[in-house]
């Protein structure tokens, strides 16, 4: 059995409880150790067989994970943040089903929610933005034409852009192109919820010189539109006093 879990964005103690007792039950553990804290690996029994998923390729992950089932040990393949979003997960999937070998995923925390808490945002406020946009600037894995970043800014919704740290220059004139204006607010969290997170407040005009004035260059989540700055929006139907629910009259 291969359990594909969700190590969350970044702290210890951001795991899952149902993340963590699978890593305690694992015989072989396959960890992102480009991303994952490794400090979740304290989490492993003595025995478990632990190995470092960056330096290695997909086929030799699948050897392992295959391999050890076979033998009847349980596997948990250690993903960062959540494994739905950027985890490469689906390939695996699709071997093992080739191998009859049964698996199960384990929800985690994503980078933009663990920025959004460093952030205290909310990305959905009425009248500012009811839509969250998860999305990544091209680069060596290309988006399909109608995801281009120029296409998505239309919408002027929330966004996180993932994976695009090193290209911000080019984010910014996608943007500004698709109708965000330059002084959208913006931000960029890197490491979100690690010891050593960065978290810089900008707009899109100045992100890409914010963020080399720190020198990050990746490991970062950019965030964008008006939900940042949190100003001006409507308050939630509800809990208004003047609206109805399903457990609530409204005041009368």
């Amino acid at each position: 059995m291969v359990n594909f879990v969700g190590a969350g964005p970044g702290a210890v103690d951001l795991i899952t409880v149902r993340g963590m007792e699978l890593l305690k039950k694992a015989d072989v553990i396959i960890y992102a150790g480009s991303l994952v804290n490794p400090e979740l690996l304290q989490y492993a029994k003595n025995t478990a067989e632990i190995y470092n998923s960056a330096v290695m390729t997909l086929e030799e992950v699948l050897d392992v994970m295959i391999s050890a089932c076979k033998e009847g040990k349980e596997v948990v393949r250690l993903h960062t943040g959540e494994p739905s979003i950027y985890g490469a997960v689906r390939e695996q999937m699709d071997a093992l089903d080739e191998e009859g070998i049964e698996y199960a995923s384990c929800p985690g925390v994503t980078a933009c929610f663990g920025a959004a808490s460093s952030l205290n945002l909310e990305y959905t406020l009425p009248r500012i933005s009811q839509t969250l946009i998860i999305t990544r600037l091209e680069g060596k894995t290309k988006v399909p034409s109608k995801e281009k970043m120029e296409l998505l800014a239309q919408h002027g919704s929330s966004m996180a852009i993932y994976l695009s740290a090193g290209m911000l220059d080019e984010l910014s004139q996608e943007l500004i192109s698709g109708g965000y204006s330059e002084d959208t607010p913006a931000a960029i969290v890197y490491k979100a919820t690690w010891p050593d997170e960065k978290k810089i407040v900008c707009t899109i005009r100045d992100m890409a010189e914010k963020a080399r004035e720190q020198d990050i260059t990746k490991t970062a989540v950019v965030l964008i539109g008006d939900a940042i700055a949190h100003g001006d929006y409507d308050r939630s139907k509800l809990y208004d006093p003047e609206f109805s629910t399903g457990f609530r009259e409204k005041n009368k």
